[in-house]
């Protein structure tokens, strides 16, 4: 009466590595993202320092990373996660590749997660309803002296 299924069932992320993003991290060059990635989008310039925007793609996922660069490298980077990623196996991807967070900080529904990791800060937010999922994911210079992508969008509320 009954007959078996055969459909492969994957939680939504479960093949996406967070090296992928690495890509983007400061100290990278910009050529190197645009040969991967193609031009990215120019959302503004201000300083010499020039704000692109970029997709990341593999198999079901396509989310915005935009890079903050100056005169080719870049200085900053912020990722939109999808709201279908897991937010346990990417944290958990972050703790294995970081170590324990260096800061935490709870609002209401939301979490920040902060690594100081000389030379470089990660920053990651998540939040819970139902379940729990990713809302961005930032690297950025401990020492900088710049405003990062993450401040120009608080800047601009």
């Amino acid at each position: 009466m009954f007959q078996p299924l055969n459909a492969k069932v994957e939680k939504p992320n479960y093949d996406f590595s967070t090296a992928t993003l690495e890509d983007f991290f400061p100290g990278k060059k910009i050529d190197g993202i645009e040969t991967k990635y193609g031009k990215g989008e120019n959302i503004h310039e201000i300083q010499g320092n020039q704000t692109k925007k970029f997709y990341v793609a593999q198999i079901r996922y396509k989310f915005p990373v935009m890079v903050q660069a100056k005169e080719g490298a870049i200085l900053d980077m912020f990722a939109r996660l999808p709201s279908y990623f897991l937010h346990d196996i990417f944290f958990q991807s972050l703790v294995n590749k970081l170590g324990k967070q260096t800061s935490y900080k709870k609002i209401g529904e939301e979490a920040v997660y902060v690594w100081e990791q000389t030379p470089l800060r990660h920053v990651y937010s998540a939040a819970c309803t139902i379940t729990c999922f990713p809302i961005f994911y930032s690297v950025m210079p401990i020492d900088k002296n710049f405003n990062t992508i993450m401040e120009q969008m608080q800047n601009k509320k």
